[in-house]
């Protein structure tokens, strides 16, 4: 009898499979080995028991959204996490995964962890970023603040952590799921950044709900591919006045009478946001050279 389920890890050619409260070590049926078809965590998949506790994946289900960087399948949404302080939060850093996320089809949230340490310099990010749109949570692991928004917007669906390491990935899920005990890194103090303290791609449950990807790190030097002009889609603030500029294909750069820069200068947008995103362009515009 096939059962369904959902691939919650996969390394050295296991597949672990959750189906109505338990986990069976699958492998793959001798087809997706000889078409080369990939099996990802976070796949929706048909298999078969061959013994207790152990199956045979037969079948792959449709995915609504792929992940490559890190490979998640199905995935709902990407949490982008950063702390307050140790590290100091990178907002060209975040803004790159703000795209990455949405280039994806994913919806993206921002947590802004270690609030305990001091929030100073920390508001102007929540007001930016959330009169732009984006859902902004401030948290505590050590102190437990803001865990139950967190859990909130986890209970439902996929949720990938992304984020620098040392920002407090490994905490805030110990902190969710009692009795976890992953562990954490610390800052390297000559350094100023975390260290990588997970492996592998696996989906967590929460006790209320929803599943976590606890990944290896969500890749911070890609940038998707993308004409220029496409750029500016990815900043809401700014695609809101595309239409008051006086170019349609307006890149808010050099152009005269930019309705994007008249708002930066006015304050409607904050600068940092719009720095980044001249950055970004130049980025783009490399890699249209490029190719």
């Amino acid at each position: 009898m096939m059962k369904e389920g959902i691939v919650v890890k996969a390394y050295g050619g296991h597949y672990y499979v959750f189906t109505d409260g338990a986990t069976s070590d699958c492998h793959l049926r001798g087809r997706f080995r000889r078409e080369k078809e990939a099996v990802l965590v976070g796949d929706r998949v048909f298999w078969r028991p061959v013994g207790p506790d152990r199956g045979v994946i037969e079948e792959i289900s449709p995915r609504r959204t792929v992940l490559w960087r890190p490979p998640v399948a199905n995935v709902n949404r990407v949490l982008i996490i950063f702390a307050v302080k140790e590290p100091a939060p990178s907002t060209f850093l975040l803004d790159r995964l703000l795209i990455q996320a949405e280039h994806a089809g994913v919806e993206p949230a921002i947590c802004l962890n270690k609030v305990d340490l001091g929030a100073e310099g920390v508001r102007e990010m929540v007001e930016a970023y959330g009169r732009a749109g984006y859902t902004v949570l401030c948290t505590s692991a050590t102190e437990g603040s803001g865990l139950d928004d967190l859990r909130a917007l986890l209970q439902r669906g996929i949720t990938v952590l992304a984020g620098p390491s040392g920002v407090g990935k490994s905490s805030l899920l110990n902190a969710l799921i009692p009795g976890l005990n992953l562990k954490t890194g610390e800052v390297s103090r000559k350094v100023g950044r975390g260290r990588h303290t997970t492996r592998h791609v696996e989906l967590l449950s929460l006790p209320g709900g929803g599943l976590v990807a606890d990944t290896p790190g969500f890749s911070t030097l890609y940038l998707p591919d993308m004409k220029r002009e496409e750029l500016g889609e990815y900043y809401p603030e700014l695609a809101a006045r595309r239409g008051d500029c006086r170019f349609s294909l307006c890149l808010h750069f050099q152009e005269p009478d930019c309705a994007v820069k008249q708002a930066v200068l006015a304050g409607e947008i904050p600068s940092f946001r719009y720095e980044n995103y001249l950055q970004l362009l130049q980025e783009v515009m490399e890699q249209e050279r490029r190719y």
